[in-house]
This record gives C-alpha cells, structure tokens and sequence, in this order.
C-alpha cells in the first residue's frame, strides 16, 4: 500500500489530519501543475505552487477521499476550478475583459485567445460530465492533473485499455462540441 493509500486511511479513521497529505503529494502536484501551466500563453502569473495551494485549500481539510485516485479526482476537478476562475476573471470588464489586447510583433492573430478556449473546454466538460460521468473524469485527470493513461486509469479502477477507448472518444467528442459552438 503506497504512503497515500495508508495516509488517507489514517485520515478516514480519524489518526491524521487532512492536511497531513499535502507534504505526501506536494511534490507530484506541483510537477503536474508545472506542466500545465507550461500550456498556458507567455505573461501568466500564476505559479506552479501558488496553484497547487489554492487547488488544496479548494478541496478543503474536512473532506476525505476513499482512495487515492478520489483524492487525485478531486485534485484535478480543483485545478480546473481554480484556471476556470482565473480565465473567467481575465475576461471580467474591471480586468478589460472587453477589450483584445494585441501586441503589433504578434498580429495577425491566428488562434482564438487560450481562456476563450479553456472557457469553451469547461461548458463542453460539464455537458459531457452530464452525459458521460466516468469519462469527464478520466478527461479531468489526464488533461488537468496530467496522470498518464496507465495512472489514470488506475486511478478510475479500469484497465489501461479501456481508458484508452475512453480518452480517445473524449478527446473526439469535446473537439467536436467545442469547435461546434464556436461556429
């Protein structure tokens, strides 16, 4: 049993606090923040660790999770949270969210902004999570958390094989809902 499977069962029963966990999975979090926010466009501000904290304070220390792909679950669906509410307050009007800031070495723009397309990735997600529960989350894991095929399928208790199948008809159906309403 792996420190984070013992340490969420000494959480559940009551012999740890929640935050106890943190150190345990820190330094994985925070490399998985890291090569999300490599993603995000040149000018973010948001650190690595800063989004690792705010994904953990998010989750809260009066939950606790049954195993440890809940607690990752739960991890990415935080982080999604927390880049969401970012993008969304970028494009508040008190930020000049109104306005589309160009800068003349970079002009003509070819792609839509990347929160537009983070906005757009977090409606189609919720419709999918409606429509397709264990996939949404499979989706959350790989693209917010950034576990590998094999983790997250652990993760979910699935085979490898059938996250696979499952990674690509999400990847398929999201594509195809996002570019849809952006039409």
């Amino acid at each position: 049993m792996s420190d984070v499977s013992q340490m969420l069962d000494a959480v559940r029963a009551g012999r740890a606090a929640p935050a106890e966990l943190l150190p345990l999975v820190y330094d994985e979090l925070r490399r998985l923040a890291a090569a999300k926010l490599a993603h995000e466009p040149p000018g973010q501000t948001l650190q690595p660790t800063a989004l690792v904290h705010e994904a953990f304070l998010r989750i809260g220390g009066d939950q606790t999770f049954d195993t440890r792909g809940h607690f990752f679950a739960a991890c990415a669906e935080a982080i999604r949270r927390v880049l969401v509410d970012r993008a969304r307050a970028k494009r508040a009007d008190k930020r000049g969210g109104a306005l589309h800031r160009h800068d003349a070495h970079e002009l003509p723009l070819a792609a839509p902004e990347p929160d537009d397309d983070l906005l757009a990735l977090n409606e189609a997600l919720d419709l999918f999570a409606q429509l397709e529960p264990q996939k949404a989350e499979l989706v959350k894991l790989r693209y917010f958390v950034g576990l590998t095929i094999d983790e997250a399928a652990d993760a979910l208790g699935v085979s490898p094989a059938t996250a696979k199948r499952h990674w690509a008809y999400s990847k398929a159906w999201l594509f195809a809902t996002v570019r849809g309403s952006k039409k």
